[in-house]
C-alpha cells in the first residue's frame, strides 16, 4: 500500500544530461510534495524544494541548478528537473516525500509589548 511513487525508479545519466523526475501520491489530504537529495559526500538529506499545492520553491543552495514544479494537491504530482548534471555533488539519490502541509503563526509576533 505505498502512497507515494517515484518514478523512474532508477536513473544513470552521464555529465551535461538532463534529469527529469516524477513524484505522485494517493492520498487526498496531501498537498506538498518534498524533493531531497543525498549525495555520497554528505549522507544528510538536502532538501531541493518543494511544491506546495501549485507554488513550488526552491532552496537557495539549489536556486540554477534545479527546478521543481506540479500541483500537489489537485493532480498529486510534483517534477523536478535539472537541465543538466553540473557539479560531483549532482551524483546522488534523490528522494521525494508527500505530506499535508502545516500551516501556523507565532502568536508572540502578532503583539507588540509595551516597554
Amino acid at each position: 500500500t505505498d502512497k507515494v511513487h517515484q518514478t523512474p525508479t532508477a536513473k544513470l545519466k552521464g555529465p551535461e544530461d538532463k534529469v527529469n523526475l516524477t513524484c505522485s501520491h494517493t492520498v487526498s489530504s496531501y498537498n506538498m510534495i518534498l524533493w531531497y537529495q543525498q549525495s555520497a559526500q554528505n549522507i544528510a538529506l538536502k532538501l531541493i524544494g518543494y511544491v506546495w499545492n501549485t507554488s513550488p520553491t526552491v532552496e537557495d543552495s539549489f536556486k540554477g541548478r534545479f527546478d521543481v514544479s506540479g500541483d500537489a494537491a489537485a493532480n498529486k504530482m510534483a517534477y523536478l528537473h535539472f537541465p543538466k548534471v553540473t557539479e560531483a555533488e549532482d551524483s546522488a539519490v534523490y528522494f521525494c516525500a508527500a505530506r499535508e502541509a502545516q500551516c501556523f503563526t507565532i502568536p508572540s509576533l502578532l503583539y507588540k509589548n509595551p516597554l
